[in-house]
């Protein structure tokens, strides 16, 4: 198939025999795991550099010697700001560019979930990569071509969110294609800490040359996303039967029940094919009836306000808060994103376990509601007070927009009245994910609205994290009452024949009750 990419004779001759199937399944895991890892891993230098590009360096930090950018204003105490971020208003500036690029990044979604579905997945990861990392890599050539112009970084970086939107709906339509329904909440967890380990990582490579060159704190991941959308190029397969390997049972069921007129097995197999790799996309509006799609897209709208504002703003408030330099600061925001794996990985296997994704998300939220505010009030009194909190929030916290964004939004894309069009995935997950970015983008605005200089000023951002926790809970109470009617009654699915897309069909589907949750 023209589809097929550049290396797959190679992976079909790595991967022959009768386990082909799941040898390729784990390639098409880990390929995924590392493209959106280096997504995430581009996003982050931007809250690295804050700290660079607005500081007193008549404050010494750890004895610590910063270069002197502009010589001919060493006699201003703020010599070693990188105008145009010199100015008292500097957060609110900061504070723009975050929500321009998040901004972008939920425009984009939207758009990305239709394109992705009408065109090669393979060639639309390879344009978002390559363009995600060249806008990235824009933003540290100010420094070498001394740019000050504040629409010049804005415009880098609305531009470069609009790209980073190819990378979430994509990632998950493949992963989609090759897994099945049934308990996926685990392998999601594990699959989905490719969001963590890309901020640790991103703060890493930026946090080694903020306080000396931050050019190269974007130029290197934008340079390491484009080299892994080469990867991707070369090696990605987007569904199994374009290589002869099994289908998800769900789909391989439904394809076998529209091709029942095939006169023989090859026929067969010919038409279970053009269903699952041909597949009309799916609106907007049809999407959006999906039960649940608007309640757990209306949650992730908050947690993701709270997780993008520790993302773009935590290493700022770590250095605001302690004698830590940058690049301390950098290194020590990682165990957020520690904490944050962990938590993904657990809420995933008790989703599993217990059938209920929007109660066990709606326990954490209520959770991680107080842990907010208690890490900002306690935090940085000591080292391990503040280590401890840390990651005992981000466990909480990122649990939640973990598990919606993942198996939530897969379970969501594959639910049983779009009988088996495993092509509305990348719609759905781009609806759910794309209004959450909305909310992602109005965090960091606000705390620069918020100018949160000092401790009583982070104070109201704490409380406004907070708050925002209790609101998404809140958003998921139907879909909490739901699942408990579901457990007192005992309710399970029905199979009954005569019940598919055409009601003239003979062939026994899956029927959910109106009032049944989809997550079971």
């Amino acid at each position: 198939m023209a589809r097929l990419p550049v290396m797959a004779p190679v992976l079909h001759a790595c991967f022959r025999g009768r386990h082909q199937t799941l040898y390729h399944k784990i390639a098409v895991l880990v390929l995924t795991f590392f493209t959106y890892m280096t997504y995430h891993l581009s996003r982050r230098p931007i809250s690295i550099a804050k700290g660079v590009w607005h500081r007193n360096c008549s404050i010494p930090i750890n004895n610590l010697e910063y270069p002197i950018f502009n010589a001919s204003e060493a006699g201003n105490p703020n010599w070693c700001d990188w105008k145009p971020f010199d100015t008292e208003d500097a957060e609110t500036l900061l504070g723009w560019l975050d929500t321009g690029y998040l901004f972008a990044y939920a425009v984009g979604m939207f758009f990305s979930g239709h394109i992705a579905e009408r065109m090669s997945l393979r060639y639309f990861l390879f344009g978002g990569m390559f363009l995600s990392g060249l806008f990235t890599a824009a933003v540290g050539l100010a420094q070498f071509f001394d740019i000050h112009n504040y629409a010049y970084f804005i415009t880098m970086m609305i531009v470069g969110g609009f790209f980073q939107a190819t990378g979430w709906p994509a990632v998950i339509a493949v992963v989609a294609n090759w897994y099945g329904k049934g308990r996926r909440g685990f392998i999601m967890g594990v699959w989905n800490t490719h969001t963590s380990l890309g901020n640790i990582l991103g703060a890493v490579i930026a946090g080694l040359f903020v306080d000396y060159n931050w050019a190269w704190s974007f130029i290197v991941p934008g340079a390491i996303i484009a080299l892994m959308g080469f990867v991707v190029f070369l090696f990605l397969i987007e569904y199994p039967t374009d290589i002869g390997c099994d289908p998800p049972e769900e789909q391989k069921t439904d394809s076998k029940s529209m091709a029942v007129n095939s006169s023989d097995d090859e026929g067969e197999d010919l038409s279970e094919r053009k269903v699952l790799s041909e597949q009309p996309p799916v609106s907007l509006g049809r999407a959006l009836m999906i039960p649940g799609v608007i309640e757990f897209s209306l949650s992730l709208f908050f947690c993701k306000l709270v997780s993008y504002t520790f993302l773009f703003w935590l290493p700022y408030y770590i250095q605001g808060t302690t004698n830590l330099s940058d690049e301390q600061s950098a290194d020590f925001s990682t165990l957020f994103d520690v904490g944050g794996v962990l938590g993904g990985i657990v809420i995933g296997l008790l989703s599993d376990l217990s059938g209920a994704s929007a109660t066990v998300s709606f326990l954490a939220l209520v959770i991680s509601a107080p842990l907010v505010y208690i890490y900002n009030a306690f935090g940085y009194l000591s080292l391990a007070k503040g280590v401890g909190l840390m990651m005992l929030t981000a466990f909480f916290t990122n649990a939640p927009y973990a598990l919606i964004t993942t198996a939530v939004s897969a379970d969501l894309g594959t639910h049983p009245t779009l009988h088996g069009n495993a092509k509305a995935l990348a719609t759905v997950a781009a609806i759910i994910d794309g209004t959450g970015t909305v909310g992602a983008a109005l965090g960091p605005l606000l705390t620069g609205i918020i100018n949160p200089t000092g401790k009583t000023g982070w104070n109201y951002v704490f409380i406004m994290l907070a708050a925002a926790e209790v609101t998404s809970a809140l958003c998921l109470l139907r879909l909490v009452y739901k699942d408990f009617k579901r457990a007192c009654s005992g309710n399970e699915y029905q199979l009954l024949p005569g019940t598919g897309a055409n009601a003239d069909d003979n062939v026994g589907t899956l029927t959910y009750p109106a009032e049944v949750p989809f997550n079971k």
